[in-house]
């Protein structure tokens, strides 16, 4: 059945960095709704917050006391859910009962003095500072030769988790692979073994060749909905060198990073002129375990909002039990993401 007529009907497409498949059910879209409807978030919040644990010169639930900082501002997370000090220990009961300990670092990075901003509403050089320091956090974090993987991620919106409305995200670096890296360790190799080039470097090709799914596209990057995405409004950032990780951004390629994180939250914010809620976070090379010529490096956005600002999707039942399942196609999605101006709605 041809790829068009295929999109008509209930089908399956193939997660290529997991190696799992995603049910999509296009017919599905149309259906009422009747289920939760969730708060929307206030947009208006002061540049200053004095209750604010991560504004400039406030103190933080430990005590601690923020410096005035004017920029971007990383810090040991008060509430760490890895530990540096953490000893080496194991548990084996008849192999039926399995555990061992696990020792990280988790930091916290505050985008911006001003905790009324989020990504999309910070200038685009605001932003690269942000990259600047994650390329930096990286790089003294991969030093530590007992951590073996470094994971820079940001939960947007209370919806999604986050604790406080100040726009900040997180880093933990620890010393195994986590699941989803070690499942995307072994699709990447597997691949590379194969064809000699990298799975995102070809997945990319055939993308730009179609042009079906691509959402933002400059010089270094390119941001698209993939074609197995699981949550309705999904994307991924492809860096168009084959890189391994942050670290080995040139400066050309940081500005341009931050220019596509900029344009692609911007049109999130106006599919429903809200602040898009999501999970973000890069995907990249494991530390300290030798050459890793297959890895790519990527990063993920996974947005939970369906059909508007206060519906959102539900991963449960089928999704916790057999496969994720999403109704509106991949292309769909694609096409409403490129529709939405570059032009916050809060400045039109």
């Amino acid at each position: 059945m041809p790829e068009p007529l295929i999109n008509e009907h209930p089908h399956k497409r193939l997660n290529l960095l997991t190696g799992e498949f995603i049910l999509v059910s296009p017919h599905r879209s149309k259906r009422p709704w009747q289920g939760q409807i969730e708060e929307t978030a206030t947009d208006s919040r002061p540049a200053y917050d004095p209750s604010c644990y991560l504004c400039p010169g406030n103190q933080r639930a430990d005590g601690t006391l923020n410096p005035k900082y004017s920029d971007s501002f990383v810090f040991i997370n008060d509430f760490s859910a890895l530990l540096v000090d953490t000893e080496k220990a194991t548990v084996n009961e008849e192999d039926l009962l399995i555990a061992e300990t696990e020792r990280g670092i988790c930091k916290v990075i505050a985008f911006s003095p001003r905790h009324d901003l989020t990504l999309p509403e910070m200038e685009t050089d605001d932003i690269k500072k942000v990259v600047d320091l994650w390329q930096k956090e990286f790089i003294e974090l991969s030093q530590e030769s007992w951590i073996n993987y470094i994971q820079i991620f940001e939960n947007k919106g209370a919806i999604m988790g986050c604790s406080n409305p100040h726009p900040h995200g997180q880093i933990w670096a620890e010393s195994s692979l986590p699941v989803e890296i070690l499942k995307e360790n072994r699709q990447q190799q597997a691949y590379f073994e194969k064809h000699q080039k990298s799975l995102l470097s070809n997945y990319l090709e055939l993308e730009l060749k179609k042009d079906e799914r691509i959402v933002v596209n400059n010089e270094f990057f390119v941001a698209l909905v993939p074609f197995w995405a699981a949550w309705p409004f999904e994307t991924m950032i492809i860096s168009k060198r084959h890189v391994q990780d942050i670290s080995q951004f040139t400066e050309d390629e940081k500005i341009d990073f931050a220019k596509t994180l900029k344009e692609l939250t911007v049109r999130y914010d106006n599919i429903f002129k809200t602040s898009f809620p999501y999970s973000a976070g890069m995907h990249q090379a494991p530390v300290n375990l030798g050459e890793q010529k297959h890895w790519h490096w990527h990063m993920h956005f996974y947005p939970p909002l369906l059909r508007s600002a206060s519906v959102k999707k539900f991963m449960v039942g089928y999704e916790m039990l057999a496969n994720p399942q999403r109704d509106i196609t991949a292309e769909r999605a694609a096409e409403m993401i490129k529709q939405q101006s570059t032009i916050h709605y809060k400045a039109q």
